[in-house]
């Protein structure tokens, strides 16, 4: 193991030193964890088994990769930018950990993946939210995920109703797992510095995940946080909700063989939903999961679904 410590550090040597020519593409968001306290900081929090099978989007060089095949059984690294996947497969070629790491090409959003146990991510900002969401759908959801994020986009996951960031995001993600914020990381630790500062986060998806459907919870969010700090009421009112709603809900009649009245009145029957509930002057800002799940539940009892 001194030998195989000794080789991997001689590699990573020369990689920080090819890091400060390498030419950084800024289309991928690329940004190179120079500090090792940092990252031997984050591969500690993702607390990796001899058993785990690891996913890591975005390697870059490979400064975290090669501190995590330390620990793991196996590493998977999906990179989008050739140059940064050579560079990773030669820092390893040659050592024992040349037959831990399996490299994929492309883009994590589209990719399908294997199973892994455990994801660590130093983030591209663009793919910040679809790869979370991509984690939380899963299956079988991975023990927990240590995710890199500017720290604006990581506070968003944590906000709780009420606080000035709370948003889809935050009452989305919290539906589907514990988040918690673990570590500020300063821009001065990245090759080149980003703009903003960053933090990771770790996500652990519930077990088991919560019995409805992603796609109905995500449906009535995206109502309720278009305009979050108008009443609920008022976010069920625009022409384009209507819309939707009494389309959905005469798919649902027809399907379900209900007759629908000469002069139903789409707008009425959500007044009835949201007054029985109290909720009809409740603000999307300051509701959590407990009122989202009422309401969702309460207008599946009429058969209105957001889906």
């Amino acid at each position: 193991m001194g030998k195989v410590r000794a080789r991997t550090n001689n590699a990573a040597s020369q990689a920080e030193a090819r890091n400060a020519v390498f030419k950084f593409n800024k289309d991928f968001g690329q940004h190179i964890l120079k500090n090792p306290l940092v990252a031997q900081g984050i591969v500690d929090k993702a607390d990796i088994k001899q058993s785990d099978t690891v996913l890591e989007v975005g390697p870059g060089t490979g400064n975290l990769t090669v501190r995590m095949l330390e620990k793991a059984k196996k590493v998977i690294a999906v990179e989008m930018d050739p140059r940064m996947a050579a560079e990773l497969t030669k820092r390893v070629q040659g050592t024992p950990y040349e037959k831990k790491l399996q490299v994929i090409l492309g883009d994590v959003v589209k990719t399908d993946l294997p199973y892994f146990d455990v994801c660590v991510s130093n983030t591209p900002y663009q793919i910040s939210s679809p790869l979370v969401f991509k984690i939380l759908q899963q299956k079988p959801a991975p023990r927990s995920s240590i995710l890199m994020f500017q720290r604006e986009f990581a506070l968003r996951l944590i906000a709780r109703p009420g606080d000035a960031l709370y948003c889809r995001l935050s009452a989305n993600v919290q539906m589907w797992a514990h988040v918690k914020h673990i570590m500020k990381v300063g821009k001065n630790n990245f090759r080149p510095p980003p703009l903003v500062e960053s933090s990771v986060v770790r996500i652990e998806p519930k077990s088991p995940a919560p019995p409805i459907s992603f796609e109905e919870w995500d449906g009535l969010l995206r109502i309720i946080f278009m305009r979050k700090n108008k009443t609920v009421g008022a976010c069920f009112k625009s022409g384009s909700v209507l819309e939707l709603i009494e389309r959905n809900y005469r798919t649902w009649c027809s399907q379900n063989e209900r007759m629908i009245e000469d002069n139903f009145d789409v707008k009425v029957l959500i007044d009835q939903v949201l007054t029985s509930i109290n909720l009809q002057d409740a603000r999307g800002s300051k509701c959590g999961e407990t009122e989202f799940l009422a309401l969702l539940h309460a207008f599946h009892q009429v058969g209105i679904h957001f889906a």
